[in-house]
């Protein structure tokens, strides 16, 4: 089985860990969708998919940015279709409680990020500096999947 964690966006990523947990590979999202395809194509046999739930545009952002983040959201939703992965969606606070680091509310997105990415350098450590801002939610929502599909 493999456990495959989608932090969705440009700036996301996706991760996929095996049943011990280790790290089969680790990657920023990629730029198109047949991209995004053709890399989830390798993992289609035997996995599940945690794609973090954020339903709705961020306070702030233009409609175009919106609709752009829908579609890309859409891509991988049908990405994950197409292939038959068993996908599951989880809100950022329900994966985030797993780790026991309080709530974003109470920080300011930076550190909160920063503090996210200290949790995916801990918990993988040897990733090194693969582990980075655009990888960290991926990594934690790969190992949230792991835990919770057993």
């Amino acid at each position: 089985m493999v456990y495959i964690g989608i932090d969705p966006g440009v700036s996301g990523g996706i991760a996929i860990l095996d049943d011990e947990g280790s790290v089969i590979e680790c990657v920023n999202m990629p730029d198109t969708p047949m991209e995004i395809f053709q890399f989830l194509m390798g993992y289609k046999d035997d996995s599940v998919c945690v794609l973090e739930d954020v339903g709705q545009g961020m306070p702030g952002q233009s409609s175009s940015s919106t609709a752009r983040f829908a579609r890309h959201n859409g891509h991988l939703e049908m990405a994950l279709l197409a292939l038959g992965i068993r996908t599951i969606k989880a809100r950022p606070q329900k994966w985030e409680k797993t780790y026991s680091l309080g709530t974003s509310k109470k920080h300011e997105k930076s550190e909160w990020k920063r503090m996210l990415k200290a949790k995916a350098q801990a918990l993988f450590p040897q990733l090194g500096k693969k582990v980075t801002l655009k990888t960290c939610d991926a990594l934690l929502i790969a190992e949230y999947c792991r835990r919770t599909n057993k």
